[in-house]
Parts: structure tokens; sequence; C-alpha cells
């Protein structure tokens, strides 16, 4: 039997309910995962107050992202997958349940000696991160501002930078500024002046401002940037709790940016969507995740970067994981394990 969460609708944390499904019998090229970590994104908390962009239609399970052992194979299941083997996956929904079915062709080994809830920590922030680095074109001597430095994404975002040799100035609540300064990111408080605190630092401007507010306040990170900057808007994390159609702060933020390109000031903004491409090129877009998420597992393992777990909660227990990760007091990923 498998069990998972079910959203039923647009509901409280305590309205999400677990259900029980036969294991469906396998086809070709797909693997039966028992679950040992997955999580709780930003994405889930938009999706249960049917605020997310894209999300499907309800009842459905969330889980953005999972790792596990492969229990069982089906017919031709191919890419050198065995019995017992630990793997990741991106699933974007689905990944609450103590057991999945899972194309092997979305799957990617974990490195030996990495954890099931390390490996999830780096999932879908750690792609997140690596590739919106890749966007700005962030490069050894860079300065660029992190919002919300302490958060998933945030924080892979300052290890990434910190890497490739750039200077980053990491901005968070008060009582996370010690752990932004012990990631390598000069910390400042969300609080204050953030734009008069980057603009000491950075009286030229930055290479590249990353926000997942989104927001009226975006006009704050256009303003950090240098001439030849990019802004990466990945979020919309101010309008969380808004009522009303949930696309239209999305298609704001969007027409903002496009606007803001036609400017003549060498600046530069995207949105940046993890999913662009997929349905017009699903082979490409798949071979491209799978070696990004490879590269990320792989500085994990190296020790160049570290995954933060904020907490680890059962799987029966949603309603709490969900309530602790909505507080703003969790510092790192909020795992969800059977």
């Amino acid at each position: 039997m498998i069990t998972e969460v079910e959203l039923p609708g647009i509901v409280e944390p305590e309205g999400l309910r677990l259900r029980r499904r036969e294991i469906p019998e396998l086809e070709a090229g797909q693997a039966l995962i028992r679950m040992e970590a997955t999580g709780v994104s930003f994405a889930e908390q938009q999706m249960r107050r049917g605020r997310y962009y894209d999300q499907p239609p309800f009842p459905f399970v969330p889980g953005y992202d999972v790792v596990g052992v492969i229990e069982s194979l089906g017919p031709d299941s191919g890419a050198g997958f065995v019995v017992g083997q630990r793997v990741a996956s991106l699933t974007k929904v689905g990944g609450w349940a103590d057991r999945l079915v899972l194309n092997t062709a979305d799957l990617v080994p974990v490195p030996d000696g990495v954890g099931a809830e390390e490996a999830e920590a780096l999932i879908v922030n750690g792609v997140t991160a690596w590739r919106m680095l890749r966007i700005a074109k962030v490069k050894r001597g860079d300065t660029i501002v992190v919002l919300g430095a302490n958060g998933g994404v945030g924080s892979l975002l300052v290890q990434f930078a910190r890497y490739l040799g750039a200077q980053v100035i990491g901005t968070a609540s008060k009582r996370h500024l010690p752990y932004v300064r012990e990631l390598g990111a000069i910390p400042v408080d969300r609080e204050q002046d953030t734009v008069a605190a980057v603009k000491a630092i950075a009286p030229d401007g930055v290479a590249a401002v990353f926000d997942h507010v989104g927001g009226t306040g975006i006009r704050h990170s256009w303003s950090m940037l240098g001439r030849g900057g990019y802004l990466v808007s990945y979020g919309t994390a101010s309008t969380r709790d808004d009522q009303g159609n949930a696309k239209l702060p999305v298609l704001a933020l969007f027409g903002r940016l496009f606007l803001w390109n036609l400017l003549p000031n060498g600046k530069s903004a995207t949105f940046f969507n993890l999913w662009a491409g997929k349905a017009r090129r699903p082979e490409r877009y798949q071979t491209e995740l799978r070696t990004d998420l490879e590269a990320v597992l792989a500085l994990l393992a190296a020790g160049e970067i570290t995954a933060r777990i904020a907490r680890a909660f059962p799987l029966a227990d949603i309603a709490d994981a969900l309530h602790y990760a909505e507080s703003g007091t969790a510092a790192g990923k909020v795992i969800l394990v059977p």
C-alpha cells in the first residue's frame, strides 16, 4: 500500500489528510521508490492557498522533491539503476508519500556518504540556486545581493556564489544574521534600509540581486544594481497571503521586469522558472536537470557546501510541519520522513 498526503482544496494545514491506495503495477521504465525524505517548500505553502501559479486542480498530493531507495524496477528500466540504490528526484507534486512510482529517467543517484535528508535539502533548492547564478553570469570578484540569505534557496545561493569566488551581501531577519555570517556573506538586517546598507558596501552597485519576495519591494532590488547588473526574481513571497486571483501578482511582476529590460541603463531582469522549457523540449530538459542535480549533489559530497536541516517531521504530522515551515522561524529545509 501507498500512504500519501492529499491536499483536498484551499485549507488550513489541519485540512490535509492521509489516504491509502494500492501500489500500481510498474510499467516499462518505472521504479517504485520507498521515500526516505521529502520536503516542505514555499511552493506547497502557496499551493494550499491555491496561489501557486501552475498548480494542478484539487485534490492532489503535494511534494516538490524526494529522496528514497529503489524497491523494485519495471521492465526495461535501463539507466543502470538497481534495487536498493538511493536516488533523488524533482517531482513538483506527489512527493508527500511513503512510496512513489517514478520514471527512471527522472532519477539521479545520490552519492555515497550523502544522507537522505541532506540530499533532500539540495534538490529543488540547490538546482534553483545553481541555475540562477548561471543565468546572472556570476563570476569571481563580483559582488551580489541575496535576499533571505538564511532560507533554503538563499543559503545555497550564498554558498555557491562563495564557491565561485563572489562576494555576497545577504539580508535576513536579525536573529538569522549570525548564520548568514557563518555562511560567508556580509549580513544585512532586512528590517533596516537595505538599499543604503548595500550602497555603503558597493557604491557603484552590485552585479546581481536575487529576490524571492516580489511585490512593490522589487524596485529596491532593481535600484541596487550597477550598470550591467542582473536582477533575478524567483518568487512572490510578499503576496503569499493575499486574496483574489493568484496569477495577478506574478503577471504584474512579469510586466514590471519586461518594462525594465527596455530601459537604456545596461541592467537586465528576469523571472526564473525552474520548469521553463520542459513542455517544448522534454528530453533536453530532463538531461539538463539531471546534470545540474548531479553537480549540486557532488559539491555536497565533496564538502564544498552544506545542507541545513531546520527540522524533520513524520509524514503523518504534516500539519505541524506546515505550521513550522510557515512560522518564519525555520532556518534551513523542513523535512518530512516516513
